[in-house]
Parts: C-alpha cells; sequence; structure tokens
C-alpha cells in the first residue's frame, strides 16, 4: 500500500515525457528566452532604413538588448545572426558586437538558412546553452534588403544542372509561389481574401498599439533623394500595413510574376523590408540566480525537405514533424505564426493542416508586415510571444518555407501569464 501510494505521488510530481504535461513543465535546465525585441520593419529602398547600414542596424539593436535586459554584456558568450544576403555579415555582426558594448570573449557567428534564418540562429543558441557549450546567447536575424545581395557569381556546374530538383534551385520565388497556385489550385480569389485579412489584422494590432511591448525604437539617418541632404530620425513603427486594403482593391493589381502565372501579387505577396530581431536565451537556472525575467521556454525546433520547386508549402511537412516528436497537436497551439511569403503558401498550409485562421498570424504576417528575410524568423518569435501574453495563451508554433525547398518549424511556451486569469 505505501509503495502503491508513494508511486502515485511520484507520477503526480513527475511530467510525462511527452505531450503537454512535458513542454510546459519547469525544470532548471530548460532554456528560457528572457528578452525577445526587434525593430520597425521599414519599408525596402523608400522606408526609414533605407541609408542604414546593417552593421548600424545590428548595434543599435544589440545597445537595447544590453540596456532593456540589464545583462552584464561580460556573461553573454556567443552571438547568432542569422542574415540572407550580405556576403560580409559575419564581419560586420562581430563588429556591432563589441562596438554595442559585448567585451571580445562574447563570439559571434553568421547563419543563412534563407528565410529561415532567425529561426535557425535561436536553435543553433538553443541548442549550445542546451548542451552545455555556453550559459547565456543572443540570437539574432537582420536584413537590409535595401541593399541588394549578391547573386551567384557563376551558374551551377552542368553535371549539376543534369539534376532537374537542383537545376529548380535556382528558380526565382515567386515562380515557386505560381508552381504552388498552380499545383495545388490556390486561387487568385483566395490568395486576394487571405491577403487583405492580413493588412486588416495589422492595421488592427497597429491602431490598437499590440505593437509597442515587442518593438524598440532605433535612431538613423536619412539621404533625401532630392535634395541629398541627410535628416536624423527616429524610427518607431512598422511601416508596412497598408490601412485600408480590400479584397476588393488587391483584385485589381497585376500578377508580378505574369512570365510564370496569374495568381501573385505586388498586393498577395510578402513586401520588401528592412529590420531585425533579437532573443536573449539562456538556462532557467541561469535566469533565477541573475534575476531575469523569463518570458518563454523554447521547446525545441526542426528542419525538412522537399521539392525546392514549391519551397513555399515547407510549414506543412516541418509542422506536423514538430508536433510529433513532443506528442502534441495543431489544436495544442494557442498562437501560430506562419510566414506569408506569399499568400499561395500561407493559404495551402493553413488549410491542409487545419490551422484555425483565428489562431494564424493574429497581427497580420510578411504580406502586410514585411519580410526582411534573414530577420523574419527571430522577428515571428518576437510578435507571437507579444501576442501570447496579450490573449494569455500559452503554446506558440513558429514555421517558415525555406528557398530551395526547406521548412522550419519552432515550439515554444509562454511563461508570462497571469494566474489568476487560468
Amino acid at each position: 500500500m505505501a509503495g502503491d501510494r508513494l508511486s502515485s505521488i511520484i507520477k503526480q510530481l513527475t511530467p510525462g515525457s511527452s505531450g503537454l504535461s512535458a513542454i510546459t513543465s519547469k525544470n532548471a535546465d530548460d532554456v528560457v528566452i528572457t528578452l525577445a525585441i526587434r525593430t520597425p520593419l521599414a519599408k525596402g529602398f523608400k522606408g526609414g532604413f533605407k541609408d542604414t547600414q546593417l552593421d548600424f542596424l545590428v548595434y543599435s539593436l544589440l545597445k537595447k538588448v544590453i540596456e532593456k535586459s540589464k545583462i552584464d554584456p561580460s556573461l553573454v558568450e556567443d552571438i547568432c545572426c542569422g542574415n540572407v544576403n550580405e556576403g560580409n555579415a559575419a564581419y560586420l555582426v562581430r563588429a556591432a558586437a563589441l562596438a554595442a558594448g559585448f567585451p571580445n570573449t562574447t563570439a559571434a557567428s553568421t547563419v543563412n538558412r534563407f528565410c529561415s534564418s532567425g529561426l535557425k540562429a535561436t536553435q543553433d543558441i538553443a541548442n549550445q546553452i542546451s548542451n552545455g557549450s555556453i550559459e547565456i546567447g543572443v540570437a539574432l536575424g537582420a536584413e537590409m534588403m535595401s541593399v541588394l545581395g549578391e547573386k551567384l557569381s557563376r551558374p551551377l556546374h552542368p553535371d549539376v544542372l543534369k539534376n532537374q530538383e537542383a537545376a529548380d534551385c535556382l528558380q526565382p520565388m515567386g515562380q515557386t509561389s505560381e508552381n504552388v497556385g498552380k499545383d495545388f489550385n490556390v486561387t487568385r480569389e483566395q490568395q486576394d481574401r487571405f491577403a487583405a485579412e492580413s493588412y486588416r489584422r495589422a492595421e488592427v494590432a497597429q491602431k490598437n498599439g499590440w505593437f509597442e511591448d515587442e518593438i524598440v525604437p532605433i535612431a538613423t539617418e536619412v539621404k533625401d533623394p532630392k535634395t541629398g541632404e541627410v535628416h536624423k530620425i527616429n524610427v518607431t513603427k512598422d511601416e508596412g500595413p497598408r490601412w485600408g486594403t480590400t479584397f476588393e482593391s488587391l483584385q485589381k493589381l497585376r500578377p508580378a510574376f505574369p512570365a510564370y502565372g496569374d495568381k501573385s501579387t505586388g498586393g498577395n505577396s510578402s513586401q520588401i523590408t528592412d529590420g531585425a530581431a533579437a532573443i536573449l536565451l539562456m538556462k532557467r537556472s541561469t535566469a533565477i540566480n541573475l534575476g531575469q525575467p523569463i518570458l518563454a521556454k523554447f521547446v525545441g525546433s526542426t528542419v525538412v525537405g522537399l521539392a525546392p520547386r514549391i519551397m513555399g508549402i515547407g510549414p506543412s511537412i516541418a509542422i506536423p514533424k514538430l508536433l510529433t516528436k513532443f506528442n502534441i497537436t495543431i489544436d495544442d497551439c494557442d498562437i501560430i505564426e506562419v510566414n506569408e511569403a506569399f499568400a499561395s503558401m500561407a493559404v495551402y498550409c493553413k488549410d491542409v493542416l487545419k490551422i484555425p485562421h483565428e489562431k494564424m498570424n493574429i497581427r497580420g504576417g510578411a504580406i502586410a508586415l514585411g519580410h526582411p528575410l534573414g530577420a523574419t524568423g527571430a522577428r515571428q518569435i518576437v510578435t507571437g510571444l507579444s501576442e501570447a501574453r496579450r490573449q494569455q495563451k500559452r503554446i506558440l508554433l513558429t514555421s517558415m518555407c525555406i528557398g530551395t525547398g526547406q521548412g522550419m518549424a519552432g515550439l515554444f511556451v509562454n511563461e508570462q501569464l497571469d494566474k489568476a486569469k487560468l
């Protein structure tokens, strides 16, 4: 009898090895997020960051990380920044970190997994903390799309091009969007209706100030294209949302990629954008010892591969793989952020995965806010956690499609919950 009673008590106190009880349990070795912030997202080529260099944007955001978290910079052992377009990003990020106040004992690197680079950076820092390589790290995503990235300096080798899927890696993203529309019959009407809702949600969120706790203002300079005069400005809010956008107005737009199809337009595709996001991670025990606020628990992430010509549907494969690993379902997820690289893929993923639209991209997504390639994977975490706090929801799921045919997904638990409301 005593043995049975002891076994029963242990069962109650010990989280299950899978399912919600496991991912929501709290252990000293959990990897947790203690700060999640981002810059405003500015219009590419004509917005507030059009004349800002990548190193200055990263430097400015890292200064905000120190200022907001009050962390001793010497405790941060590694900084990893996701970036796609800048070939010299590794130099720039290391220099920016030193200038921002991190000592030369803080290492820095960059990672490029295309649109999922910010989530990949988060995964890399989290994995280092989990396996004991480091105690504290910062994950970043940053992209200046106003500065066009380098294209392939030479064509692929003829032997590589003999493989059709290898050759498909060179397809423009607009072409892959049209492929998804054609292959899976995602109509222009479906895409425009989804895009209109993305704009509406972003407008509602902006008007209600829902972005305010996730955005840090950035002081920079902008040059007047007509006079050449340089002005100091303070970029404080996202520039992408187009208030008043409707399905009817989107229907009037011409196809953006007529050589490949007639469904994707400038209105139902992600915007070209400049911006950055940052996430401070450490073990739960470390956060408690340092008095750092615990915002969320990093549960895990995964990556998948798929046919490059339909790269946009990556989340439809990555999400089930991740959920299976932790023995939970879409229904268990409260807030879901799926990147809106194109409405074609967002509609497909929503419908195939049976994601309730009221849970997905509640503040709009890349169609309305913009898609700074290397930053979006981190930006989704920042926005998703902010929305989870606002709604007092627990489980956050984020997912990205990745050029060349890949998908990535991440799972987080919001710990900023008002217990009185639960």
